[in-house]
């Protein structure tokens, strides 16, 4: 309808035809919202379909399909898996990233058909190795290959009295630890030890049990038989992968496939060999974009969620008999060889895109850490085949302390954060690591510097050793820095807290492997008084908000890397 003025027409009628004119109105904005409102219940693209259906399900795909895009998930902050009934993965798609997508899915063609096809027999293979067993590698032939047991003689018992006390005491703490955690938390992700209930989070989705899962190799490890048994049958009957909740992938797999792995090489029992090959099955259609990493927060990928997936896929892999878990991690790896770097450096976010660096900010901590650790336990691992994994790292390395390695007035060796040439003078607790790291790694370089990497991991383990000592509880900052007259200290109050970290413990543990220096095991020892003292409660341990305080305030958590982690590094 048109309203128009037309001659002789009354004052009242004019009336009329403005109220005519807002009820239109009204209407054309109904009909605005309505049609806007209706993008959000479309449906998905065929190609989406392809993936997430199964294939009696998903529609034909032709070559004029769309591409369909992937969102990893995040150590940090990045974009959520979604693991759906049947072990489907669904990843959600953040508005911010949906252009970028877009445009990736008209540029992959062919290729990315080919990806869904791989990913498609990937499905199809783990579901055939959880029934079937697999084709790859047995225990039998993996115990071949070690040259000592991997518990050793009489589990590594030492010799001398005072290290089997002390062994005893983290054997007590690790059993208060675990029997708090069923009592009040059994089949939740962690413990609340203040207010003995537990936790379940969005980090794992709607995975559960996160602690018993991570925690199966130290309670094999310490000789905690029952509850070994125990934690093995829970994944055996209740381990549910049909949940329908957003999970990180790196998370998920260091500590689920990763806890499953290591109870599996330790004991040769397969504790539930379906749930590793499924769960990584589903980590692979988040690695199937053109790039083969797959999407992040604001559309930018992480190196060390992407970074950290080869030791798990490799053994999956020999396991199985499939190789399309090595193929994925092996693709990335030759991608990041290939690409050019800031001065030899990996900075901690790249496009999935474009394959491009979207910051330069390098960090041997949180972002980045674990992708460097990976190269040279990878090298490892291969019995030193692994050539690329080695030159990788090494380069990497040799970047780093031309860069990055900084020595303070007080005489302190640190690793600062590199930001486009310009150094962040902070170290991060996630960054202590790294003392064991190079530690580990020193033999394997050049003749002329392999001293000269052991000592460096010295003073870097000697340094994260100083962070502890300088505050009031004797444990750790989650980061320190080294400007303003700080040294090895705190100086925000954000960085202040402590959530049973192992990382310092975990370079104590290698360093003592690789020097026998007496002074590891004593700063571990001195740990475990700190932690008996500040953070263990009635029942159980928490992290504390602020190391520098006399009377400790308790976070109420009871982190599942302290059972699977800090206090397996304490055993050394």
């Amino acid at each position: 309808m048109v309203f128009r003025k037309l001659p002789g027409v009354s004052a009242p009628g004019m009336g009329l035809r403005l109220s005519q004119k807002f009820v239109f109105l009204l209407f054309l904005s109904g009909l605005v919202t309505l049609c806007f409102g209706a993008l959000f219940f479309l449906p998905d693209s065929v190609r989406l379909k392809r993936i997430f259906l199964s294939k009696n399900e998903s529609p034909a795909v032709t070559a004029r399909s769309e591409g369909e895009a992937r969102d990893p998930p995040r150590k940090a902050a990045g974009e959520p898996l979604k693991v759906e009934a049947g072990g489907k993965l669904r990843v959600s798609r953040r508005p911010s990233v949906t252009h970028d997508a877009r445009t990736l899915e008209r540029s992959v063609g062919t290729q990315e058909r080919t990806q869904v096809d791989a990913v498609d027999g990937a499905r199809d293979a783990a579901t055939r190795d959880g029934k079937e067993g697999g084709k790859g590698a047995t225990y039998e032939m993996f115990k071949k290959c070690l040259l000592k047991p991997a518990l050793g003689v009489d589990r590594g018992k030492p010799a001398d009295p005072q290290t089997v006390q002390r062994r005893d005491k983290v054997r007590e703490m690790m059993k208060f630890a675990w029997d708090n955690y069923k009592q009040y938390a059994w089949g939740k992700n962690e413990l609340r030890p203040l207010t003995r209930n537990g936790h379940i989070g969005t980090m794992f989705g709607g995975l559960r049990g996160a602690s018993i899962v991570d925690s199966l190799d130290t309670l094999y490890i310490m000789g905690l038989t029952e509850d070994y048994q125990e934690a093995k049958e829970w994944v055996h009957n209740n381990l549910d992968l049909n949940s329908n909740g957003e999970a990180s992938l790196f998370e998920v797999n260091i500590r689920y496939v990763g806890g499953l792995l290591s109870a599996y090489y330790l004991t040769g029992e397969e504790v539930r060999s379906g749930p590793v090959t499924h769960v990584a099955c589903c980590a692979l259609c988040c690695s199937g974009t053109s790039w083969s990493w797959g999407w992040a927060s604001a559309g930018s990928s992480i190196l060390a969620e992407f970074g950290t997936l080869h030791l798990e896929f490799v053994h999956l892999s020999e396991l199985s008999g499939n190789p399309i878990y090595t193929e994925k991690v092996a693709n990335i790896r030759k991608l990041l060889d290939k690409i050019e770097k800031p001065h030899g450096l990996y900075p901690n976010f790249l496009s999935p895109v474009s394959g491009n660096w979207v910051q330069h900010h390098v960090s041997l901590g949180g972002l980045g850490d674990s992708f460097y650790e990976y190269l040279i336990k990878s090298y490892l691992m291969s019995d030193k085949t692994d050539e690329q994994a080695k030159r990788m790292y090494y380069s990497a390395l040799e970047a780093i302390e031309a860069n990055m390695v900084q020595k303070s007035p007080g005489g302190l060796t640190y690793v600062a954060e590199w930001r486009g040439g310009v150094l962040d003078h902070k170290m991060g607790h996630l960054a202590c690591f790294s003392g064991g790291m190079v530690g580990i790694g020193a033999d394997h370089g050049t003749l002329e510097k392999r001293q000269h990497y052991l000592d460096l991991a010295a003073e870097i383990t000697h340094t994260c050793h100083e962070s502890y000592s300088r505050s009031a509880t004797k444990l750790g900052p989650e980061a320190f820095r080294f400007d303003g007259g700080a040294e090895a200290t705190a100086t925000r109050l954000s960085d202040r807290y402590y959530i049973l970290r192992p990382e310092v413990i975990e370079s104590y543990m290698y360093m003592w492997r690789l020097t026998h220096d007496p002074k590891y095991r004593q700063w571990g020892w001195e740990a475990v008084e700190a932690l008996e003292k500040h953070c263990r409660v009635d029942s159980g341990y928490s992290g504390i908000r602020d190391v520098y305080a006399s009377t400790v305030s308790h976070d109420n958590m009871q982190q599942s890397f302290f059972l699977s982690e800090t206090l397996k590094g304490y055993t050394a």
